[in-house]
């Protein structure tokens, strides 16, 4: 007995599925990207009051 083809519904939704997914983990790298950055830029902030006296 044959395996019956998939609904014509499920590969609108597995696209559907994996375009999300793909926006999900481009807001994530985007994320942790802006977050590496900030955290190895330390050196850059800017100085305070005190310092600029």
């Amino acid at each position: 007995m044959a395996l019956s083809r998939q609904h014509e519904l499920h590969k609108r939704r597995f696209s559907r599925n994996l375009g999300l997914g793909l926006v999900l983990g481009a807001l994530v790298a985007l994320f942790f990207g802006l977050t590496i950055v900030k955290v190895t830029n330390e050196g850059a902030a800017r100085p305070t009051a005190e310092e600029a006296n």
